[in-house]
């Protein structure tokens, strides 16, 4: 995966082939299959580049339909929905070997007045006092380490604590999970390359909070996770590469999926963005998808 934030910008730059029509590099990775949140991140440029100025991006859902192949470029192929004086819609079909990998319904409204209100930030340490997650993964082991250097050092985490570890236990919720994040290193002021990169890093860590009750983590070789869908709300104007609070929390889990959603919170308090995700938690019995 991107190993900079300058790998990631690249990797979000996206080749023009024809009006509305897209391809995507490939990062270089030893993951078998494409991470869902690259796939997410460049259908989020492909959506916009098709969008006049004075919109913004204010939601986008998703489903990710097949596992992506890491050995050849993406197709990102946009259809233009909806025009209208205050909303905009796209949709954005990934392709790979001639089928449909992902789907993208993105929406854009041109910025205006209204009710606000908006839930209180919790209290929790800020980024500086958390753990960096890349120690927590140390730990596990070297090669462990190694390989989550490798693929993931475009992000910055600082694990803050899940239900009964850092954070109270709640039997009335109990699965949480917090972290802080940004992107390791200075992004341009595109709001559209900061969008994708949050795009990109919300997809990480989000299902890993259906996990917490049951002493299972998203890396465990017992399990077999994938990301079945993607959502998310932008409330406000933030940058990818400045420090929010991924304040995540799973209400339910069955059949084989988890439930996951998080409210993004800037380091000043702003709820900017609300994500939600169900995945597979499936445990290996050698069945696919």
């Amino acid at each position: 995966m991107a190993g900079s934030a300058g790998e990631l910008a690249e990797l979000l730059d996206l080749e023009r082939l024809e009006v509305d029509l897209y391809r995507g590099a490939q990062a270089r990775t030893e993951r078998q299959r494409v991470f869902g949140g690259q796939v997410a991140g460049q259908a989020v440029v492909a959506a916009t580049r098709s969008v006049d100025d004075g919109y913004v991006l204010h939601s986008l859902h998703s489903y990710f339909l097949r596992p992506g192949d890491t050995t050849v470029p993406i197709v990102y192929d946009v259809e233009r929905i909806r025009d209208g004086r205050s909303f905009v819609t796209r949709r954005v079909s990934a392709r790979q070997h001639g089928r449909p990998i992902y789907y993208l319904t993105a929406n854009f409204q041109v910025p205006e007045d209204g009710f606000e209100h908006q839930d209180r930030m919790p209290d929790v340490v800020p980024p500086e006092q958390a753990v960096p997650l890349v120690d927590l993964v140390r730990a596990q082991g070297r090669e462990q380490g190694e390989d989550w250097e490798r693929e993931w050092s475009a992000l910055d985490l600082r694990y803050v604590g899940v239900s009964g570890q850092g954070l109270p236990a709640d039997p009335d919720h109990p699965a949480q999970a917090r972290i802080w994040a940004r992107v390791a290193g200075r992004l341009s002021d595109d709001p559209t390359l900061q969008e994708a990169a949050f795009t990109y890093a919300s997809d990480l860590t989000l299902l890993g909070a259906s996990l917490v009750p049951h002493g299972v983590t998203l890396g465990s070789p017992r399990l077999v996770p994938a990301s079945l869908d993607h959502t998310i709300w932008f409330h406000k104007p933030f940058r990818a590469d400045e420090w929010w609070l991924y304040d995540q929390f799973s209400p339910f889990a069955g059949g084989g999926r988890g439930l996951a959603l998080a409210r993004v919170f800037s380091q000043d308090g702003d709820l900017v963005a609300t994500v939600a995700q169900e995945g597979l938690i499936r445990l290996h019995d050698g069945r696919g998808r």
